[in-house]
């Protein structure tokens, strides 16, 4: 048998697995329509979504996996049928900080995939009303950077607000030079908004420190505006760059390569347990010496592992300050239950603002 012959006869056989894998996609359609049909009837405020489902999914499968697809490809993969499976059941909608091509905006597609239905809007604050007025199921909003800390207008919406944590994104964050321009010699004026810059802010100090900088609302803006000044440049997202037409003049351009952000999602109903979870709460105490070492003796006495606290002013009372704390664990474990009702009977005030799968 010739080459040829070999490749004709090894593409005869994956289109007939093609087929087979469309049959079975609409095998597993019908099931998800019939458990959709079923969660609605028994109960019609129920999520169609359940992260914790999809993280056992995805697991399993990896663990299954002989090769050669590789494990990496199985995560996208199945985000995929799942969000197209889902929208047969529901419009899944989703507001993000945008306007499209935000960095939130790729957090979202990865997390929710292409099938969602996504709302942009303007500010953090936005994406927490449009979930608070049900015109959106989900919300996204950036609550931590690797290189630049916490984002603490996220962290303060908290305060008031009653949505819930269901779930956290983990986004590497490559920043990208772009412009109308074809050369880095051209570019007289760089937009982009102050996180991105500050992560770049090396880069541009060695390398374009003569050229002013303003600052946008997004980076997704910055883009924007790039396209109508061709002497100007972004620093902006990949996604950006071939949504508004632009040359990538340096790719790759933040100062730290492990550069990742951490993206919150919103929602007014809680995440199940999966068994790897985290709970963020949000707390308050007077004032006096070691009373921070005393408010979190608890969580050392339980042997639960505290992965995070952030301190905040609680913008009511000067010097009174509100602490967020993660800690690994669901709520509906008796062991987290009973150390956050030990930690809110020495607060001020204690509010538990959700337990959610941890990123994986």
């Amino acid at each position: 048998m010739s080459e040829q012959q070999h490749i004709d006869k090894s593409r005869k056989e994956i289109d007939r697995l093609d087929n087979e894998i469309l049959r079975l996609l609409n095998e597993r359609s019908r099931h998800v329509i019939t458990i959709g049909k079923a969660k609605r009837k028994a109960d019609p405020q129920a999520l169609l979504h359940t992260a914790g489902r999809e993280a056992f999914v995805v697991d399993r499968l990896v663990r299954q996996n002989t090769g050669p697809f590789p494990n990496e490809a199985i995560r996208p993969v199945y985000r995929e049928i799942m969000s197209a499976s889902l929208s047969l059941e529901g419009t899944q909608t989703v507001a993000y900080l945008g306007p499209p091509a935000t960095f939130t905006h790729l957090a979202a597609l990865g997390k929710f995939g292409a099938s969602a239905q996504y709302v942009p809007v303007g500010g953090i604050k936005e994406v927490f009303d449009e979930v608070e007025r049900e015109r959106a199921i989900y919300g996204v909003v950036p609550v931590e950077n690797s290189t630049e800390g916490a984002v603490n207008y996220t962290l303060d919406m908290f305060v008031d607000s009653n949505l819930l944590i269901y779930g956290e994104i983990m986004q590497e964050i490559s920043h990208h030079l772009m412009s109308k321009c074809e050369r880095i010699e051209d570019v007289e004026k760089i937009h982009s908004h102050s996180q991105a810059l500050a992560q770049c802010r090396n880069w541009l100090n060695t390398n374009m420190d003569a050229v002013p900088v303003v600052e946008a609302s997004s980076t997704s803006r910055a883009a924007e505006r790039c396209a109508e000044e061709p002497r100007s440049a972004a620093i902006a997202s990949e996604l950006a760059a071939h949504m508004y037409g632009l040359n990538v003049l340096k790719s790759r351009i933040e100062d730290n390569i492990n550069n990742c952000t951490r993206f919150l999602v919103l929602c007014k109903h809680g995440a199940e347990p999966t068994g790897s979870d985290k709970t963020s709460v949000m707390l308050s105490f007077k004032d006096k010496a070691g009373a921070l070492y005393d408010l979190l003796r608890p969580v050392a006495s339980s042997g639960i592992n505290m992965t995070k606290i952030e301190s905040r002013p609680s913008r009511r009372k000067a010097w009174e300050y509100i602490f967020f704390v993660d800690i690994e664990g669901h709520i509906r474990e008796d062991r987290i239950r009973r150390t956050i009702e030990e930690l809110k009977s020495r607060c001020l005030f204690l509010k538990v603002l959700g337990s959610y799968p941890v990123h994986s």
